[in-house]
């Protein structure tokens, strides 16, 4: 006999999973595919940066770089709030007093790089981006850091055995992972107040501090090389809004200024069609940074980040690319920021009493204004595009776990991915010009 009951490879029912082909021959195509509009752009166009020159810029004037001076002033804060926990774990200051001045340091943390990117001129706007990110991760950590030696306070005074969320005595058990056997310092609360403790978590790859995070025996040579080269090939390449946008990704914006049928033109005339063609035209190019971004910081950086530093939590991500509900994506494209979220946000807002509802829509629109604080504030104009982009998810995931299951609900995120987010791009980029 030859024959018996089967499934074809490509139907669901079969159970076949390994489409690693199929995944490499999209990667060949993907190249091929671009290296003709490469090589046509780089002939209509030439080189319009060259990185040689952007270089010796900085060279020759190290003060052009208040980004990076701005980020050096942000220890200030962090030594704040090293020192408030101290005086806090030996009774020198009530938790009241400690809690206001936490805030203030907390609220410093956010309005002072704000100040200073719309006052000084010499900043310019991705320098900005950076150093607003920087701010925003700390601003993050810090709080989950305060909120973490808190909880420890009220465990040592209460004198209750059961183990405080997150303070990671249970993060040590586990199985034996690919990097080793997971392992544990050990350190018990207030030893944790040092500055080593501190910056470490300052720089680990996690918005959740922890006195004891799942740590790897070794630095696998292997692994970090093949993720430095990584980094090295598909850097991101994504311009910001006022920096010259590379014709290969986004052709036609490189006139704004000029006469011809660009995006700009089209938003200014209120053309629908040549704007729905415009944008069409952007998505695109614009889905595919967004991509390579996401693999080159997720999967790359972080993960070299966590290799360094023997850092053994590695779920950076989920299944994002499943989801069948845009409430699913957010949860799992973005781990370290969904778990802080998750403990010190939504969490504490149920125990206050607010309902699953209220809390998950706080949760958006608190995520909609560090969106906005991130492009408003550098670009020193207010739209308010990137906050109504974000808040616009909110009866987006509602219609889409109402109407739609399975997959049509994923071809609705991803729809709304590869649409969402040239908007928001078309509109910035329009009023910044």
């Amino acid at each position: 006999r030859c024959h018996r009951v089967q499934e074809s490879l490509l139907s669901s029912a079969s159970g076949y999973s390994n489409y690693r082909g199929v995944l490499n021959w999209c990667v060949v195509m993907l190249v091929l595919s671009n290296a003709r509009l490469f090589l046509e752009n780089l002939i209509k166009y030439g080189i319009l940066v060259d990185p040689i020159q952007v270089v010796s810029l900085f060279l020759k004037d190290p003060y052009s770089w208040p980004s990076l001076c701005l980020v050096i002033v942000a220890n200030i804060f962090v030594v704040v709030a090293l020192a408030l926990e101290r005086r806090l774990a030996a009774g020198s200051l009530s938790e009241g007093a400690g809690a206001a001045l936490h805030a203030l340091n907390l609220l410093a943390i956010l309005c002072f790089p704000a100040g200073v990117v719309l006052v000084v001129t010499s900043i310019t706007p991705v320098g900005a981006v950076f150093a607003l990110a920087i701010y925003t991760v700390m601003f993050l950590k810090l709080f989950s850091f305060r909120d973490v030696n808190k909880w420890c306070r009220e465990r040592r005074e209460a004198k209750t055995a059961p183990p405080v969320p997150g303070d990671g005595s249970d993060a040590a058990a586990g199985a034996k992972k690919a990097n080793g056997d997971v392992g544990s310092n050990g350190v018990t609360y207030p030893a944790n107040l040092t500055y080593r403790n501190l910056y470490y978590f300052l720089f680990a790859p996690t918005l959740c501090y922890e006195l004891n995070f799942p740590r790897s025996p070794r630095i696998r040579k292997r692994f970090l090389l093949r993720r430095l080269f990584e980094q090295a090939a598909v850097p991101p390449a994504s311009p910001a809004p006022g920096t010259a946008v590379p014709p290969a990704l986004f052709p036609g914006w490189h006139r704004v200024r000029g006469t011809g049928l660009t995006g700009a033109d089209a938003l200014q005339d209120m053309d629908y069609s040549r704007i729905i063609e415009r944008l069409l035209k952007l998505a695109v190019p614009n889905h595919f940074i967004w991509l390579i971004f996401f693999y080159w910081f997720f999967h790359s950086c972080l993960n070299v980040v966590a290799e360094v530093m023997q850092f053994g939590d590695r779920e950076f991500y989920r299944d994002w690319w499943n989801s069948e509900s845009v409430t699913y994506f957010w949860q799992n494209w973005n781990i370290p920021v969904h778990k802080w979220c998750l403990r010190h946000f939504y969490k504490p807002m149920l125990r206050w009493g607010a309902s699953k509802w209220t809390a998950q829509v706080a949760v958006f629109l608190a995520s909609a204004f560090f969106h906005e604080y991130l492009v408003s504030v550098p670009l020193k104009m207010f739209r308010l595009w990137a906050f109504m982009g974000m808040a616009a998810q909110i009866p987006l995931a509602w219609f889409v776990s109402k109407f739609l299951r399975g997959n049509y609900g994923n071809a609705a995120v991803w729809i709304s991915l590869i649409i969402g987010q040239p908007i928001a791009v078309l509109m910035y980029v329009h009023d910044y010009y």
